[in-house]
């Protein structure tokens, strides 16, 4: 089979840049930790070319994804734990378990039953780990949300977790009074001068804004990136505004920027204009070394 032949050829390129003398001592020097950025900053390139509707760019963005599990599935077989192979059947055995529906005899004939079987079937299987682990302490809802997930991410999975056992806000109404309530508290925090309640209650006040979109259903980090953006293109209005007006952009008075950031905010509420697609966040990771 092609697609079996082209893996082993992707497995066997790594371990060769792994053999110690003849390979890349570059490749040979990394571990799991120094390798995790760069899984990260690859999987944020694939969701860029998603954004970006470049499938030439998603086809290698998914080539430098891939080779990030075969390097990590490497460094395990070196170790001894687990190999490539392991990992396939790993996914295989979790994607027939968690769709009973397909595989077994469970109904589940529309996308929100698909997920509550998805979310119980992950729950059992996070049990069982925990159990195999022997691990005495309880087993917290929260416990496998990752820590590295952006923050405002992390905090909607964290409260939809909360909120499955019913520890939750009744309506968007009650959390806008959060958020009232925890910008009186920074505006206080502010006022003393207080640094480290200041940063305490700024983290409150975006946990409550997280909280308030998921009850709006909007994705927070989808959000942000779409408010960035909108910034970033109507402060190119000010700068080509001011390069046309000869202006140095130093030298502008706020006034006129302001005149010409409002400009750019009427131009975009103007029947026809087309907002540009929306780019995903691009996760700080260390540069990347040619062999």
């Amino acid at each position: 089979m092609r697609i079996a032949k082209d893996i082993q050829s992707l497995i066997d390129i790594m371990a060769a840049l792994r053999t110690p003398v003849t390979g890349c001592p570059w490749d040979i020097e990394q571990d799991f930790a120094s390798i995790a950025p760069y899984t990260i900053e690859e999987a944020y390139e694939v969701a860029d070319a998603i954004a970006r509707n470049d499938l030439m760019d998603l086809k290698d963005e998914l080539g430098d994804l891939l080779l990030q599990v075969v390097f990590h599935a490497r460094m395990a077989e070196e170790a001894s734990v687990f190999a490539f192979g392991d990992v396939v059947e790993a996914i295989s055995t979790k994607m027939i378990r968690r769709h009973p529906h397909v595989f077994g005899e469970i109904d589940a004939d529309t996308p929100d039953e698909v997920k509550r079987n998805w979310e119980d079937i992950k729950a059992e299987e996070k049990a069982e780990r925990h159990a195999a682990r022997g691990a005495a302490e309880p087993l917290s809802v929260l416990d496998d949300v990752p820590i590295a997930l952006p923050a405002l991410q992390r905090a909607v999975k964290m409260q939809k977790r909360a909120a499955r056992v019913g520890f939750d806000w009744d309506n968007a109404a009650q959390v806008f009074d959060k958020i009232r309530e925890e910008a009186d508290e920074l505006a206080e925090a502010i006022e003393d001068g207080a640094t480290e309640r200041i940063t305490d209650e700024i983290g409150d006040l975006l946990f409550a804004i997280a909280n308030l979109a998921r009850h709006a259903g909007v994705d927070p980090e989808a959000a942000l990136r779409g408010t960035n953006d909108k910034f970033k293109r109507r402060f190119a209005h000010i700068e080509d505004s001011a390069a046309a007006s000869g202006q140095p952009l130093d030298t502008v008075p706020l006034d006129q920027m302001e005149a010409w950031w409002v400009e750019a905010k009427t131009k975009e509420r103007a029947p026809g204009f087309t907002t540009p697609r929306m780019t995903p966040p691009q996760r700080e990771a260390p540069l990347k070394t040619a062999d």
